[in-house]
């Protein structure tokens, strides 16, 4: 039996899908593909359940995240766009498993903006993180290693302030101890974890494959909290993020970072994302909880729970420490702010815990932002990232929509 044929004997992505708690109060602003002659990437945004094509105004997010009131240009902008459906409409046909390819699909909400992840953010990860280093990439030797790292730094890690004098006192404990380690170092010192998780227009959206590569025996998903950055540094809205990782991989060298994190499916964003307004503001993400569920055809079940009042840092901090006079983002950034998730339930036996199966659905969910919802596969197997920045522009210029974000008239 193909995919097609298996999906339609089980659940749709749609089906473990659930919008946000008060997802009729939100400015809500996405990317559609809109196919057929003319058709391509367009600039999507909510109203009255209905999506609402605005690419005419605003050829980009990019370009709309780049406005001074970008919330008061969507509402008016509105009134002159091209209703492509409902959103559960899209919404259902964004699985590529089943997805109709005459119909328009949701795509990652995020384009021009490059792709920037912090790490190590809370005390759970971090201890994961020299877990992984010390394993060497070997996952039967992983619970071992953090009992011993458990009962030979006696610390809470979550309780110290990262750069304070107390965070200082301990590093010199630990080094004394030879216990310190580089993920300890960007935990609890004084400059953030800030890397490139991805290229800009290469991350995918809600209902499509996410891969892990197939020679990784280690991973796992890592359900974040994205923030949506202008240029300047301002902080416009918020989403949903799958930062997928290869355990494995990173945990033979840091310097594999890069092969750990960016690979064809590997960033996963959306489904929309929220702007701050009246109703929604960075308080909100300061506290909210960010929920994980994994499925597997297997029948195997994991849930999970990250609470953003248990991060390391300030949301706004990290935005400080990724934009500033020494690194500029012209096209706006969206931003990662890492997780406290980091699964150690035991799937397949030997000690090596948890590890991602093709197939595996992966639902991470939060009340103020909806659900983003994908697929595992192998990296090989997902659709290749071929549309990038140039094909863009020459889309957009065959379009007749390469000029920046204007003003709608009212």
């Amino acid at each position: 039996m193909d995919r097609l044929g298996a999906t339609l004997m089980t659940k749709t992505l749609f089906d473990h899908y659930t919008p946000a708690d008060d997802f009729a109060a939100g400015t809500w602003v996405g990317r559609a593909l809109v196919p057929g002659a003319g058709g391509g990437p367009a600039v999507v945004v909510v109203d009255g359940g209905e999506l609402v094509d605005i690419s005419r105004m605003a050829a980009t997010t990019a370009a709309l995240f780049e406005l001074d009131d970008p919330v008061g240009f969507v509402r008016s902008a509105v009134r002159q766009g091209v209703r492509l459906g409902t959103v559960e409409a899209v919404l259902r046909n964004s699985d590529v498993a089943v997805r109709d390819p005459a119909r328009p699909w949701l795509l990652s909400p995020v384009d021009c903006q490059a792709i920037k992840a912090a790490g190590v953010t809370f005390a759970a990860s971090m201890v994961e993180r020299v877990v992984e280093e010390q394993a060497k990439g070997d996952p039967a030797a992983a619970d071992a290693i953090r009992q011993a790292l458990a009962d030979r730094i006696g610390a809470d890690l979550g309780s110290i302030k990262p750069g304070s004098e107390t965070a200082s006192a301990l590093k010199a404990a630990l080094v004394e101890r030879g216990l310190w380690s580089q993920y300890l170092e960007v935990g609890i010192g004084p400059d953030a974890e800030i890397f490139t998780k991805a290229q800009p227009l290469s991350s995918v959206g809600f209902g499509a494959d996410i891969g892990v590569h197939p020679a990784s025996t280690w991973n796992n998903p890592e359900p974040e909290i994205v923030l949506v950055v202008s240029s300047k540094g301002r902080i416009v809205g918020a989403t949903l993020g799958n930062d997928v990782n290869l355990r494995d991989v990173e945990g033979r060298s840091a310097l594999l970072l890069s092969k750990a994190k960016d690979n064809n499916g590997s960033t996963a964003i959306g489904p929309l994302v929220r702007l701050f307004d009246e109703r929604f503001t960075l308080d909100e993400i300061r506290t909210t909880d960010v929920a994980l569920r994994v499925e597997g055809t297997d029948g195997f079940v994991l849930d999970g729970l990250s609470s953003m009042n248990r991060i390391s840092r300030d949301p706004a901090d990290l935005v400080a420490q990724t934009v500033s006079v020494h690194h500029q983002y012209p096209d706006g950034f969206c931003l990662f702010l890492g997780t406290m998730f980091a699964p150690t339930q035991e799937r397949a036996g030997g000690g090596g815990g948890f590890t991602h199966k093709l197939d595996d659905v992966v639902v991470i969910r939060s009340r103020h932002l909806g659900a983003l919802v994908n697929r595992v596969r192998h990296t090989d197997e997902v659709t290749p990232w071929i549309f990038g920045v140039r094909a863009l522009m020459a889309n957009l210029a065959a379009r007749g929509l390469s000029g920046p974000a204007v003003t709608p008239t009212l």
